[in-house]
């Protein structure tokens, strides 16, 4: 029987997802998510729709995203940031910008949580000072259109 997954269990399944925008381009992108998405049996359909929802988000919006990142990836560019980090940085700059659903905060805090799962020894520090500062930023933002 399916269970339903948790927001971090959803968040780290979009993690995997994430991950392989590096390898896939158009429409094989969509293909290689679903493929991965049949492969969770024991995944209720309504996670597995949510999990491809978000993935689409993240692929519609990868090149906003990854200039983001670049304007706050002091002495990075995302060509040259490892492959897990990055992945993190990307879900995370998702969810900040684009899902109102998940406050900013959470978005960096999990993005931590993942980066000491996935990242290496100064991957938390970098990726949560790279969304502090688009947090910051987009705050900034609001502030000024109020």
């Amino acid at each position: 029987m399916a269970k339903k997954l948790t927001r971090r269990e959803i968040r780290e399944q979009l993690y995997r997802l994430v991950f392989q925008l590096e390898f896939y381009k158009g429409e094989e992108r969509e293909e290689q998510a679903k493929l991965s998405l049949e492969d969770l049996q024991e995944v209720t359909e309504k996670d597995k729709e949510e999990l491809l929802e978000k993935f689409r988000g993240v692929s519609a919006h990868v090149e906003e995203i990854d200039r983001l990142i670049n304007e706050k990836a002091k002495g990075w560019s995302v060509s040259r940031l490892p492959k897990a980090d990055l992945t993190v940085l990307r879900l995370a700059v998702y969810e900040i910008i684009y899902d109102e659903k998940v406050p900013d905060g959470v978005a960096v805090n999990e993005a931590v949580e993942l980066a000491k799962q996935y990242g290496g020894d100064k991957s938390t520090g970098y990726i949560n000072g790279v969304l502090a500062a688009i947090v910051r930023e987009r705050s900034r933002q609001d502030g000024e259109n109020a």
